[in-house]
């Protein structure tokens, strides 16, 4: 039986997750459970399972009490550092790094350094610092496991295959909520717009990363470092069927692609087990009833962040640290409602122009490289409050 501690417990592949630890119990045992808030979700899993250590980033003095009632018996960590506490000190075979943003890069480097298997789902891992985090990897042994459905369906294609065999790598993108839309529409999109996501439920970044298709910029950039691969080498396509996740092209021009329900459950199973394959429960591809599959290319003019994040994935370096926390700080005022949708992708460029060089050798170093980026969208949205009306 092996051990799991599961970082981002509360979210949806934290819920994913559990849903399938639950499914095999008599394969994994759930020891350590990481959350934001400490609400009742958390309180409710620390009651089912009792014996595994929870940590939560606020600080709440009556959170021992409540979960002590509710018949929790193990370790309890609060604060900001509580999940890379939890991280060092509980010991596991396998780790899930799920928490989303900033907040979880210190948590997953924990993860990299402590040996054993990281799945990860933590973007800003790869995509701000994607070197660091691999060097820890391979510096402690540890075997780093994607869950993005795209990227553990490339994993799957690539199978034995080396990176000298490949020639190509395709991630797919359904286009979104606002992929039959038209850059009028799209521009006076609200934030209820964007999170009408036609295949996936999710949470709200995610959601509106994958309505402009940062994601998929995104997606490219933790693509290098997972599969050594070039950004040359890396192309998307918008297929809104979501039946394809990902194709892999090789060097004697064969093709494989990986195709699945959209189901988190399926990329979350198949690397609990890696490399087994287990029943699942899961409904099955109907590919007859689908009737069709259909590829575009992405339009960059309708959605420019895809355009500026292969961009930043070209230049390397702090770049995509900056392009991400960039993006991070405009979905937030988009959300807000502070800010239209293609108001985005001007606050990233804005970002996007300052000269930032060499690559990272520490933490400290991302999180000033987002405090950067923090500072342009600071500084976005004071000139615009000072434009003529």
């Amino acid at each position: 039986m092996r051990k799991v501690t599961l970082l981002g417990a509360t979210g949806s592949i934290g819920t994913s997750t559990l849903t399938v630890l639950r499914e095999h119990p008599e394969d994994f045992r759930v020891v350590g459970l990481a959350a934001g808030r400490a609400g009742e979700k958390i309180i409710g899993l620390g009651a089912e399972f009792p014996d595994a250590a929870i940590a939560v980033a606020e600080e709440s003095p009556s959170f021992r009490r409540d979960l002590r009632a509710a018949g929790h018996r193990g370790q309890v960590f609060m604060g900001d550092d509580a999940a890379e506490h939890l991280t060092r000190h509980v010991d596991a075979d396998i780790r899930v790094a799920a928490i989303r943003g900033t907040g979880g890069l210190a948590s997953s480097f924990a993860a990299a350094e402590m040996g054993g298997r990281v799945l990860l789902a933590n973007k800003e891992a790869l995509v701000s610092a994607g070197r660091l985090f691999m060097k820890a990897a391979r510096d402690n042994g540890t075997e780093v496991l994607p869950l993005d459905s795209e990227h553990s369906a490339i994993w799957q294609c690539i199978g034995s295959y080396g990176r000298s065999e490949i020639e190509k790598i395709t991630i797919t993108a359904s286009g979104g909520p606002f992929r039959e839309w038209s850059r009028e529409e799209i521009a006076v999109a609200r934030p209820k717009d964007a999170l009408r996501h036609p295949v996936w439920s999710m949470g709200e970044k995610i959601s509106v990363d994958s309505a402009s298709l940062a994601n998929k910029a995104l997606e490219v950039i933790e693509a290098m470092h997972l599969f050594h691969i070039q950004w040359e080498a890396l192309d998307v396509l918008v297929h809104p069927q979501a039946a394809v996740h990902g194709m892999v092209e090789f060097i004697d021009g064969s093709v494989i692609a990986h195709m699945g329900v959209s189901d988190m459950r399926q990329p979350i199973q198949h690397m609990l087990f890696y490399p087994d394959k287990r029943p699942s429960p899961l409904k099955r591809l109907d590919l007859a009833k689908m009737g069709r599959l259909e590829f575009f290319e992405p339009d960059t003019a309708r959605f420019p962040i895809l355009e500026i994040g292969m961009e930043v994935a070209r230049r390397g370096g702090k770049y995509p640290a900056l392009f991400n926390a960039a993006n991070e700080c405009a979905v937030e005022l988009f959300l807000a409602e502070r800010i239209g949708f293609m108001d985005m992708a001007e606050i990233i460029r804005s970002a996007m122009n300052q000269k930032v060089s060499g690559e990272f050798t520490n933490l400290d170093e991302v999180r000033e490289i987002h405090e950067l980026a923090r500072r342009c969208c600071t500084e976005f949205m004071r000139s615009r409050s000072a434009e003529p009306i």
